[in-house]
């Protein structure tokens, strides 16, 4: 406010004399008065435009010469206000084009650079807040992760598996344990970075998948598309893996044709992730109370790492729960 009320105060503190033309008569007072209203409003407007759009869709962006010539052609259109405001509103006079030019240039500077640097503070204090939620946020959701992934039902269940195939002398635990430590190689220790390869991370969900599989056999019908393209996206890591393990923990057990269905694929530097599960809504049956970091914790997290950057769609339809993701990669 206090900035605004200065800013106002200069055409009154700064506006050059003309002795050229009668500036007491009434008329001419009038219209210098709506002059510099008008001039206030389109200083105001500038202000804002060029924090909340130029700043943010050009300068961030990296497109500085429309950015350049954007802000060249409204300081013209200043010049050229003020031009035609002397030329029609006041009596005939010689007119100095000088000094109404230095006076708007300054003017329109003035309010360029603090209009700038208002959004620059904003964003840079936006970014320092919203980095220190993340932190914490990562800090307090790394040993549920770390839980969600090591849950004992899921641990336990595979290396039983795991025994039952090394008595059998069966071809599959070979691949079997490939899988179980690619997975646990992954989560100890390439999760520690702040971006994966987004084909890293579905190889990660198609062996938590597949172990899956091999635990619950044909108790569960499991449909899986993970299609990532030939692009090199990024994706943080162990983002997409809590929707698929809500799936397993939620959607097996005692339920009637029990159906997990899982898609992934890329278009237009956007990824679509969707998990299906059927559910039965009338079971009492307590699940494993260590796995899983709940849907709450993963909607913030998305908040925090992806802004507005991400849809997230939650719903119960006939028997079935519903999970569909989609995120700008760039």
């Amino acid at each position: 406010m206090l900035a605004w009320l200065i800013f106002f105060s200069l055409p009154y503190l700064l506006h050059p004399t003309n002795e050229k033309y009668d500036r007491d008569r009434m008329d001419e007072k009038q219209a210098w008065a709506m002059y510099v209203y008008f001039t206030y409003l389109v200083m105001v407007v500038f202000f804002y435009l060029n924090a909340w759009v130029f700043i943010p869709k050009l300068v961030y962006k990296k497109k500085i010469v429309d950015y350049i010539l954007y802000i060249v052609g409204i300081f013209i259109f200043m010049c050229t206000m003020r031009y035609t405001f002397e030329k029609i509103f006041l009596k005939p006079h010689q007119m100095d084009i000088k000094p109404a030019i230095l006076f708007t240039f300054f003017t329109f500077s003035f309010v360029l650079s603090a209009s700038t640097a208002f959004q620059m503070i904003v964003d840079k204090m936006k970014l320092e807040r919203r980095s220190s939620a993340r932190e914490n946020e990562l800090l307090k959701t790394e040993l549920s992760l770390l839980r969600s992934q090591v849950s004992p039902h899921f641990m336990f269940n595979v290396l039983n598996n795991m025994v039952s195939l090394a008595r059998k002398k069966s071809d599959v635990l070979e691949p079997s344990l490939i899988k179980l430590s690619s997975l646990m190689r992954y989560m100890l220790y390439e999760a520690d970075e702040d971006k994966v390869p987004l084909q890293k991370e579905t190889e990660y969900l198609q062996s938590y998948i597949d172990l899956q599989q091999q635990r619950f056999g044909k108790n569960v019908t499991i449909q899986v598309s993970l299609e990532t393209g030939d692009t090199c996206y990024e994706i943080e890591p162990m983002l997409l893996i809590p929707f698929v393990e809500n799936a397993f923990k939620h959607g097996t057990g005692m339920i009637t044709d029990a159906m997990i269905d899982i898609r992934l694929y890329t278009r237009d530097d956007k990824l679509f992730f969707s998990v299906r599960n059927r559910f039965n809504k009338d079971s009492s049956e307590i699940k494993d109370k260590t796995s899983g970091i709940g849907l709450t914790n993963v909607k913030r997290r998305l908040n925090l790492l992806y802004g507005d950057n991400y849809v997230l769609h939650i719903d119960k339809k006939d028997d079935w729960f519903i999970v569909s993701l989609q995120l700008n990669l760039h």
